[in-house]
């Protein structure tokens, strides 16, 4: 039997379309492998539409956008993420709980913004209109969309898990990682200590998702670090679309150094554990 969203959250409109997937029955073998490994990335990629089509505006704009318009390339972004972020909620492709802990990330995200950028951790070369500070308002949209995907993720997927911490265990570890961002510039970083603390926490528990009909599992922490790689990558692209530049891409083009990987990987902690503000914790059937 599929099952059901959590009862009383409003159901996004793919969740007609996926069901009319799962109730598909291609046959044994090589069919069915070729069918399930289809569907996961049908769903993978829905659940990264916001994310998806962000990214391919910033790599759009920075190849074709007019360099005379009026109008400057910070601040259609940011009116373009609003106007995704308008139809994904009027069009029911995302639902109101979902766009509620995006709106924290956003929020998270403009305020790590403020404090990096005033230290010079990154800089926005471009002009805007709309910013606070020296951050335009469509970075934030970038943090909810990582936020986005989790929670989208784990209702497409109906995340269930096995030997998850206690919930204040989470929540103590994703405000020691936030704080961390900001201190270890004047005092010691302790990244290794809340790598090791994520180790301990998370080592035995196992996160199950339904693709098709049979449920997978893999350690949660290894679905940590996919999630990670991927953003680490997506930054890479966003770089050299000249969203915004690290110290030493100011004149040239160069990869984002796989140190900022570790940075993500913590990042995914906080995003989690705001994600399950929404979505329930709960145990396989």
């Amino acid at each position: 039997m599929i099952p059901r969203e959590v009862i009383g959250q409003r159901h996004s409109r793919f969740q007609h379309f996926r069901e009319r997937l799962e109730t598909f029955d291609p046959g044994y073998g090589w069919r069915l492998w070729l069918y399930e490994f289809l569907l996961f990335g049908i769903k993978q990629a829905w659940a990264c539409l916001f994310g998806g089509l962000l990214l391919f505006l910033l790599l759009a704009t920075h190849l074709f956008y007019p360099a005379d318009t009026p109008l400057h390339r910070y601040d259609f972004l940011t009116i373009a993420a609003l106007a995704i972020q308008a139809a994904m909620l009027l069009f029911r492709f995302e639902t109101w709980e979902e766009a509620r802990v995006i709106l924290l990330f956003h929020i998270v995200g403009t305020v790590m913004e403020l404090f990096k950028t005033s230290i010079g951790s990154w800089t926005y070369p471009e002009a805007s209109m709309l910013h606070i500070g020296a951050v335009p308002l469509f970075s934030g949209f970038m943090y909810a969309a990582v936020g986005s995907y989790i929670a989208r993720a784990w209702r497409i997927f109906d995340f269930r898990f096995i030997h998850y911490p206690p919930a204040w265990a989470t929540w103590l570890l994703a405000i020691a990682i936030y704080v961390n961002f900001f201190t270890h510039h004047w005092t010691i970083d302790i990244r290794y200590g809340l790598f090791a603390l994520t180790a301990q926490l998370f080592w035995r528990t196992r996160i199950y998702f339904r693709n098709w009909r049979t449920p997978r599992w893999m350690p949660l922490m290894i679905g940590f670090g996919l999630v990670a790689l991927f953003i680490w990558f997506a930054e890479n692209i966003a770089t050299f679309a000249n969203a915004w530049n690290y110290p030493g891409q100011e004149q040239e083009w160069q990869m984002v150094s796989f140190a900022k990987y570790g940075s993500w990987y913590l990042l995914m902690l906080i995003s989690f554990v705001l994600v399950a503000l929404i979505q329930p914790v709960r145990e396989p059937d």
